[in-house]
């Protein structure tokens, strides 16, 4: 790859009877030094990285790399309105590409709000870098004007992180943090840059040399360890394919719906995993865990083997760990070693990328059949459909009359459709956008699930949006999330990034609320935000911020607000959906208890026990 300062400049044909213009003098070849500033040899990094989208805010110390940022005709910069903002919507854009996303911001203040966008980014396995500027080297350790050490911050949070010691190691830098952040399991990778490195002179040439001693994830899967799963899949009697959004980052939502099929086991999806296996699929039984579907919950609890697939256990899925499926023996692929028994013990540890995995447990289940070892699941799909028939997700219309938030969501599901992508914040709203909307293809569900970060859906929307363009981007917001990133519509606005927010306005905390209604005695301690006065009015703040915005209060005006907002392609659409206050998220199963003890809709009791 040549830098922006060694491609051959093309002869332009000299006009009619005159003379032949000079040609231009040929630039150095690949890889010669070329004489740049530090901020220069960043940007030109960029450039030969493939970066397309920079999210960030200029200030100090970064100020130097904003120059030649200007000049690029590589790379864009998007101006946001907060760090978290840029953090955000680097992770929507890297789950709408599949490539690494990329957020800048100075130090100090600049960087330390980066802190939240990374550190969920690290939980979800999202690949971002990090640009963050740093006081000049003589300055660092002097509680210098914006020093904060975000290397040390950042440490229990990050792939990889480094502070660039020289102007020389830039290339290197940005090289290494692309390689770390996109290989092996995906995280962020942040690079911090003194001040004088990015004033500096130096020489740029490409590609630099990578030294990454010890950084060698693996790939293929040990074939004894394949065989051996393979074996317990063709004698289980009751076993659960327990997917994990490792399978979407391995991009092996084919492979996987393959393995399905040809085995016939029931499948479950994880919150990070939704869209992964389709939810019309006969064998998809639906989302497992604390607001899981009675159906995934149930079958991972009594299932007799487990094969779970880029998952990591979370306390979210297992609920009390040490009742959770206690007949399964645990099949356990994943990518990061670190994760194999982790939480719960694998009886078969496959380390290994997800694709690569699930190809050769193929092979290996095929190889069984031939053999005659087939395993019959007739009586387990009996228990599983009996469960699902049983109890189907559903809801209660509110007490009060208002419109249902659930009934708000589904229509948008039914209208918007499936190829579109939705994001998310956190809470109740980020419950009924799993259950209720259905998701037939990979890439079309992101949200902020390990770390669990309200303020989450818009940027991340705007990042989805600028990434993939021509799908429809719809956020799921809370009235309480909508609260904390909403200035990004700003960000919408100006730069023509047509997002549709959908605020579920239900005037409190909603997941709160919730908690304090089943565990507080209905005290409402803080929890009411005061929308539902319209304080502040949504709708008057969406205009405010540059966007078409629309109240909905009945459910005869949900469908129109939809259409409309799915006409509007010039700007941002912001919905204010004024939803009842006491709408409860089912099934649950409440923190601290077992997964046997799932309760569904208002029938608060253990749909079954640990003995049946």
């Amino acid at each position: 790859m040549t830098s922006a300062t060694s491609r051959q400049v093309p002869v332009p044909k000299p006009p009619t009877g005159t003379a032949p213009l000079p040609r231009p003098k040929p630039g150095p070849p690949a890889g010669t030094p070329v004489k740049v500033t530090g901020a220069q040899s960043l940007v030109r990094s960029l450039e030969a990285v493939g970066a397309e989208v920079v999210f960030g805010i200029p200030g100090g110390c970064i100020l130097p790399a904003y120059d030649p940022l200007m000049d690029s005709t590589k790379v864009r910069h998007i101006l946001v309105r907060h760090e978290q903002g840029a953090g955000h919507a680097a992770q929507g854009y890297a789950q709408a590409t599949g490539k690494v996303g990329v957020c800048m911001a100075t130090s100090g203040p600049g960087a330390t709000n980066l802190v939240t966008p990374i550190a969920d980014a690290y939980m979800d396995s999202v690949p971002i870098v990090a640009i963050t500027g740093q006081v000049p080297r003589a300055s660092i350790g002097t509680d210098a004007f914006q020093e904060a050490d975000i290397c040390g911050i950042t440490m229990p949070i990050t792939k990889h992180n480094v502070l660039v010691q020289s102007p020389e190691e830039i290339p290197s830098a940005i090289a290494e943090a692309f390689h770390i952040a996109a290989t092996g399991r995906p995280g962020p990778v942040l690079v911090d840059i003194p001040k004088d490195c990015l004033t500096a002179e130096t020489t740029f040439s490409w590609p630099p040399e990578l030294r990454l001693p010890g950084y060698k994830p693996a790939s293929r899967p040990h074939g004894k360890q394949v065989r051996e799963a393979a074996k317990l899949i063709s004698k289980a009697k009751r076993p659960v394919l327990y997917v994990g959004g490792g399978v979407l980052k391995a991009r092996a939502s084919e492979e996987l719906r393959e393995l399905a099929e040809l085995t016939g086991i029931p499948v479950v999806t994880t919150l990070t995993a939704r869209g992964a296996f389709p939810d019309s699929h006969r064998q998809h039984l639906g989302m497992p865990g604390m607001h899981g579907s009675v159906s995934a919950v149930g079958a991972m609890q009594r299932s007799d083997l487990l094969i779970a697939l880029g998952a990591r256990f979370d306390d979210r899925v297992t609920g009390q760990l040490d009742s959770f499926a206690p007949d399964a023996t645990v099949v356990h692929a994943d990518i990061d070693p670190a994760e194999i028994s982790k939480n719960r013990k694998a009886d078969v540890p496959i380390v290994g990328d997800c694709k690569q995995v699930i190809r050769e447990l193929i092979d290996a289940v095929k190889a069984e059949h031939e053999d005659g070892h087939r395993a019959d699941l007739s009586g387990w799909w009996v228990q599983c459909d009996s469960w699902k028939n049983t109890f189907p997700l559903g809801y209660d219309e509110p007490d009060d009359g208002m419109l249902s938030p659930q009934y708000v969501i589904s229509r948008i599901g039914e209208l918007v459709g499936p190829e579109a992508i939705y994001t998310s914040g956190v809470g109740q709203h980020q419950m009924w956008a799993a259950q209720f909307i259905q998701y037939e293809r990979p890439g079309s569900w992101f949200n902020s699930a390990g770390l669990g970060t309200m303020g989450f859906a818009v940027p991340a929307a705007m990042g989805a949006k600028v990434g993939d363009p021509d799908r429809q981007v719809w956020a799921i917001d809370g009235d309480g999330c909508f609260q904390m990133t909403n200035q990004e519509l700003a960000t919408c606005a100006v730069e023509g990034i047509p997002v549709k927010i959908a605020v579920i306005n239900n005037g409190n905390l909603g997941m709160v609320r919730q908690w304090q209604t089943l565990f507080y005695n209905q005290r409402y301690s803080n929890t009411d935000l005061g929308t539902h006065r319209f304080i502040p009015d949504f709708k008057l703040l969406g205009e405010a911020l540059g966007c078409v915005a629309i109240r909905v209060t009945s459910p005869d005006e949900v469908d129109a607000a939809i259409k409309q907002a799915m006409e509007i392609n010039d700007r941002p659409v912001v919905i204010d959906f004024i939803v009842g206050k006491d709408a409860q998220v089912w099934p649950m199963v409440a923190a601290g208890t077992g997964n046997h003890e799932i309760m569904h809709a208002r029938e608060v009791r253990p749909l079954f026990d640990e003995d049946e």
